[in-house]
């Protein structure tokens, strides 16, 4: 196997993938490590929603007051793992500080530029590459249950069109008429008409399949153990396969990152979020576009013959332990928002962590005093929406050209 790669990517999720295979596209040699499989982390099993309108921060204010009032009850949508962990209230801490409304509005002009220009590569890398992944464009349909929580949506909604983000509000009555599957007795909802969706796993999968057949080194279930950089420039990437010795390297190791950066003294902000999901043989009546049930905080996703339900957001470290207390409150959530039957008690639930930095906006960038490495993370849940533009920031930088995106809000020095 290469172990001189021109780049080395660690990390084959989304991201990752992406970085690869714009890499690729530039006439790089691309080598792409992942400690297990392709697409086995949090890009496997996710909601798969491409969701350019939704780019309201992570970190944002009302946030903080509603969490504080979930983080200790293990059904909640938002739940922290009691510990002591300085890093986790580091975290916290500067989310907080995150939470003002002047670093809100600021966020989500960066992330509405950063969504779009992705949002907008889909088709075109989809129908190139021939990808078989369910990409379909329905929009997405936040659906509110009771009349606070539809004022709520409506406040969304109007600080996205202030931004020129098409956000419409339906009543309930058009809200059951553009979704029959949906309980009588909620209040109404908000139509976001630019959301997309596709099956995750399979997109990555057959990316990678792609820049495979072109030349590409994949090397699954090879994890790094330790980084060497001499004089501020990596000269041995060390796994469990070996030495690597690459020109430049690409992390885009999502929640483990963090881990990673810190044998090279870097300190990348990063909090893994554990998300679950729960994928379904597609029940009669079910709803035939993606939803949002928006005081529940899951998402619903038609994916063919299937149907997956997503939600939640748990603090708790490097840990995939799948709690029933929060797969069953999903469960609960959906039959109370739609007329599904019974769900067999057999499905089988799935974890992953979402990477998540204390602002909600990504890091995008070269390292700080290390000149060939770049560090793409923390792209919280907006992982699979934003690939396809960071793979290309990621190709731009690595080739020493001023990427299409302004990266300075996305930079790892702001945390510095």
């Amino acid at each position: 196997m290469q172990k001189d790669p021109e780049v080395l990517v660690i990390g084959a999720g989304a991201i990752g993938v992406c970085a690869a295979y714009y890499l690729q596209k530039q006439g790089r040699q691309v080598t792409l490590l992942d400690q297990a499989e392709v697409a086995s982390g949090s890009s496997f099993a996710n909601a798969g929603m491409i969701v350019p309108s939704y780019s309201i921060p992570l970190a944002a204010p009302g946030v903080l007051t509603q969490g504080l009032k979930w983080m200790l009850n293990p059904s909640s949508p938002f739940y922290i793992k009691p510990r002591l962990d300085f890093s986790l209230l580091s975290w916290l801490w500067r989310f907080r500080q995150a939470c003002r409304p002047q670093h809100m509005h600021a966020g989500l002009s960066h992330l509405k530029e950063l969504n779009f220009a992705s949002a907008a590569l889909f088709k075109s890398l989809i129908s190139e590459e021939s990808l078989d992944c369910g990409y379909t464009q329905k929009g997405w349909l936040l659906v509110y249950k009771s009349a606070h929580g539809l004022q709520d949506g409506i406040h969304e909604a109007k600080l996205l069109q202030e931004y020129n983000i098409e956000a419409r509000v339906l009543d309930a009555q058009e809200t059951l008429a553009r979704e029959p599957a949906l309980r009588p007795g909620i209040a109404g909802s908000v139509f976001l008409p630019a959301e997309a969706h596709l099956d995750p796993a399979r997109f990555v999968q057959n990316l990678a399949a792609r820049i495979q057949a072109k030349g590409a080194v994949i090397a699954p279930h090879t994890k790094v153990l330790d980084m060497t950089a001499v004089d501020g420039h990596i000269i041995s990437i060390r796994t469990q396969d070996g030495e690597y010795h690459p020109q430049q390297v690409v992390l885009a190791g999502g929640a483990w990152s963090p881990q990673l950066v810190k044998k090279l003294g870097l300190n990348l902000p990063v909090q893994p979020a554990k998300g679950y999901s729960i994928t379904l043989d597609r029940p009669a009546g079910s709803p035939h576009m993606p939803l949002y049930l928006s005081e529940a905080k899951v998402a619903v996703t038609p994916l063919g013959d299937k149907l997956r339900l997503a939600g939640t957001m748990e603090l708790s470290g490097l840990d995939l332990t799948i709690n029933p207390r929060r797969t069953n409150a999903i469960l609960s959530s959906a039959q109370e928002y739609l007329a599904l039957p019974p769900i067999p008690p057999q499905v089988e639930p799935w974890a992953g962590l979402r990477p998540c930095t204390p602002d909600g906006l990504p890091v995008i960038g070269r390292a700080p005093h290390i000149d060939n490495l770049v560090v793409t993370a923390g792209h919280c849940m907006l992982g699979i929406t934003q690939a396809p533009i960071t793979g290309i920031l990621v190709a731009q930088l690595a080739a020493g050209r001023t990427p299409d995106i302004d990266l300075s809000p996305f930079s790892l020095r702001r945390f510095l």
